[in-house]
């Protein structure tokens, strides 16, 4: 037999070393399946740290990528250079905008909104409120009320803004805002407009993200339906659309923006978690920070006069008045909110009394759910209060 020549030899070798098995590669490292570490920055929310997202993450699959001995390579085409070429493209425009918002950055302030940025805000000077004038019966009666209901918890606040008389009944207690949440909205949306960010003709799209469930009409639209900010304000307020609240939440720049313009209201429990309609009460407030809000309201120091007046009148168009208004005389015009979340049921706002007086209220009571005896209660205190008010003189205060 002849013996092989040196090139015959070679290709004998290389044969042999592709019919050859693979040597085995190492394991993934750990680290390659580990998750990212979670952002130690401290949460922005001043008032609360935010709950757990309710988001669910799916595992990661690790697929090994073929070695490069695994893969033949392919002889560039018209195609592959073309797509190279728009990679390219792509991040030359990329750093190009870069460099603009850097050079220029009022490019990004007008479509992105930051806390720090709201802290520039030239807001009006908050003005003081009467001080405060305690009528002692009338806390003593609404406690005794709550005493004798064990099954019923809450507070109560209501300051005259005329004479100073309040009422405060665990006014500071932390409850459930349901849809009383909807107030700081609708003033934040007001402020938006003075400050030239929004127009009450600009038209919001109903994204299926945004629909909520429970009170309201827009659910029953097709998403992608377009509504005026001026329409979506109002069905917020009259009807309580939750779905219209998640549109204007969304547009005034998330729950984090929201929650810090809360607090340089002086809010301090007023607190937005979740979208609406949050049946479980995570959204929380006091009823002090409901009064106070509407009395801030009342005395201009958050909105313009315009302003102001577009925004009462929009709460004045509120359908439920089985609260509040139950427990006013003839003649008295209420600005309001109701919530109610079964658990949870209650009621804020602005009272102008026949005699030229204005109050404000805010009242939460904790219930066994649905249970008409939590109306009954603040019907109750309604018109206790009304009537120590309409007795007191303003000329002798």
């Amino acid at each position: 037999m002849a013996k092989p020549s040196p090139r015959q030899n070679r290709r004998f070798q290389q044969a042999k070393v592709r019919q050859s098995p693979a040597s085995p590669r190492p394991p993934l490292s750990a680290t390659t399946t580990q998750a990212h570490p979670k952002s130690t920055r401290p949460p922005q929310n001043k008032i609360k740290s935010r709950p757990k997202s309710n988001i669910v993450s799916f595992p990661t699959k690790h697929i090994q990528a073929p070695s490069p001995a695994d893969t033949p390579r392919k002889p560039q085409t018209l195609w592959s250079l073309i797509l190279k070429f728009g990679i390219v493209a792509t991040a030359l425009t990329a750093m190009a905008g870069t460099g603009l918002s850097v050079l220029k950055p009022e490019l990004k302030a007008q479509t992105e909104t930051t806390p720090a940025a709201l802290a520039q805000l030239d807001l009006p000077e908050l003005s003081p409120l009467p001080p405060e004038k305690p009528l002692t019966q009338v806390e003593k009666t609404i406690q005794n009320w709550f005493a004798g209901k064990k099954q019923l918890q809450g507070g109560a606040y209501f300051l005259n803004l005329t004479t100073g008389n309040s009422v405060n009944v665990d006014g500071t207690q932390i409850v459930a805002a349901a849809s009383t949440i909807k107030v700081p909205v609708l003033v934040a949306l007001f402020q938006a407009l003075d400050r030239g960010e929004i127009t009450l003709e600009e038209p919001l799209t109903m994204r299926p993200d945004l629909v909520a469930g429970e009170a309201g009409t827009m659910q029953y639209q097709k998403p992608g339906t377009k509504f005026s900010t001026l329409e979506t304000a109002e069905l917020m307020i009259s009807i309580s659309d939750n779905t219209a609240t998640n549109m204007l939440i969304d547009r005034l720049g998330g729950a984090t923006i929201l929650n810090d313009q809360f607090v340089q209201w002086g809010l301090e429990h007023t607190v937005i978690h979740n979208p609406l309609p949050d049946m479980e009460g995570t959204n929380t407030t006091t009823p002090k920070d409901l009064a106070i809000l509407m009395a801030r309201i009342a005395q201009g120091d958050l909105v313009s006069t315009t302003s102001r007046e577009k925004l009462l009148g929009i709460m004045r168009t509120t359908v439920t008045n089985t609260l509040l208004p139950q427990g006013l005389g003839p003649g008295a015009k209420i600005a309001h909110k109701t919530g109610d979340i079964g658990t949870f049921v209650g009621d804020a706002g602005l009272i102008e009394m026949p005699n030229g007086q204005q109050y404000v209220a805010g009242i939460m009571v904790k219930r066994p759910y649905n249970d008409p005896q939590g109306t009954e209660l603040i019907r109750q205190i309604s018109r206790l209060t009304y009537q120590a008010y309409s007795r007191v003189n303003p000329s002798h205060q």
